[in-house]
C-alpha cells in the first residue's frame, strides 16, 4: 500500500495499460517528487496604469491642462495669494501640467540638533486693526448686482456644504457678471460645477458662475457690471439652473449677505 504516487512494476502492467500509460505515471511519480506547481503571476497590464490623481494623499495638486493658480486655490477653498505664497510661484502665476501645487501652509522645518532658545515674554499693548470700509458685508454689498433673474431654489449652508446658491432659469438665460472684474477662469475642469466662469473683482474677492450652457468671455478679459458672460445651462447638474458663488479670501460666503435685496 502506499500513496498515490508510487505504483507496481510487472508485465502485467506494461502490458496491459500500454507504453502511454506508462509515461503518464512516470510523469505522475516526478511531479510528486518536485512538488506541487505554481501559477506564473499575470504580467502587468499597461492599460490598467492611470494618470495620478488630480489630488495625492500627501496634500498636494498634481496639475492638469486647463488648470489655472485661481481654479485650483478656488477648488481647494484657500485664498489664491497663499497658494502661491506657499509654492514660491511668482506673478502672474503661471503654472505647468504635471506641476505637484501644495494645498496648506509649508510647516517650518528645523536642522537636525538645533534647538531654538526660548524668548521671554515682552508685554506689549495690543491696538486692534482698524477696519477698512469694504472689511464689512454690508459696505461689501455695494457694486454687487444679481447676477440673473430667477427663483432661488438652493440656499447658502456650511453645514451642508452649499458653497452658494442656485437660480432658476429657462435654458439659454442671459448671466451676467455679479461685479466689475478681470475673468480668470472658463472652462469645464472643476468637477460638479459644469461650464464654469471665475471672476476676480479685488485682492479681496471672487465671484463664480456655474453650470452655464455656453460661455461668452474668454479667460483674461475685463468684465463690467451686468455684462453678460453666458448662458444659462445645466453642465454638470441635473436642472437648468445658476449656480453663484462669492469667495472672500478664497472662503466662501453667503452671497444673499451681498446682493442687493429684491
Amino acid at each position: 500500500m502506499g500513496d498515490g504516487c508510487h505504483y507496481r512494476r510487472g508485465r502485467g502492467f506494461a502490458s496491459g495499460l500500454g507504453w502511454a500509460a506508462v509515461l503518464a505515471a512516470l510523469m505522475l511519480q516526478a511531479g510528486c517528487m518536485l512538488g506541487p506547481a505554481v501559477a506564473p503571476s499575470p504580467a502587468p497590464d499597461s492599460a490598467a496604469r492611470k494618470a495620478p490623481p488630480a489630488r495625492t494623499a500627501s496634500g498636494l495638486r498634481v496639475v492638469r491642462t486647463g488648470d489655472t493658480l485661481y481654479s485650483i486655490a478656488f477648488d481647494a477653498g484657500v485664498d489664491y495669494r497663499a497658494l502661491a505664497r506657499w509654492n514660491n510661484i511668482a506673478p502672474p502665476h503661471v503654472i505647468y501640467p504635471g506641476q505637484r501645487i501644495r494645498l496648506s501652509r509649508p510647516q517650518p522645518t528645523v536642522a537636525a540638533g538645533v534647538r531654538s532658545k526660548p524668548r521671554a515674554a515682552k508685554k506689549s499693548r495690543t491696538i486692534p486693526p482698524k477696519q477698512s470700509p469694504s472689511s464689512s458685508a454690508g459696505a461689501s454689498a455695494r457694486g454687487w448686482s444679481w447676477p440673473t433673474n430667477g427663483k432661488v431654489i438652493g440656499r447658502f449652508s456650511n453645514r451642508l456644504g452649499s458653497k452658494g446658491i442656485d437660480i432658476a432659469g429657462r435654458r439659454g438665460q442671459t448671466i451676467r457678471a455679479a461685479a466689475a472684474g478681470r475673468v480668470v477662469y472658463a472652462g469645464s475642469g472643476l468637477r460638479g460645477y459644469g461650464e464654469l466662469i471665475i471672476v476676480k473683482h479685488n485682492e479681496t474677492f471672487l465671484s463664480a458662475y456655474a453650470h452655464n450652457r455656453k460661455i461668452l468671455v474668454k479667460e483674461g478679459t475685463q468684465v463690467s457690471s451686468r455684462q453678460p458672460i453666458a448662458e444659462m445651462g445645466s453642465s454638470g447638474t441635473d436642472r437648468v439652473k445658476l449656480h453663484f458663488e462669492i469667495r472672500r479670501r478664497g472662503q466662501p460666503v453667503d452671497p444673499l449677505q451681498y446682493l442687493p435685496r429684491r
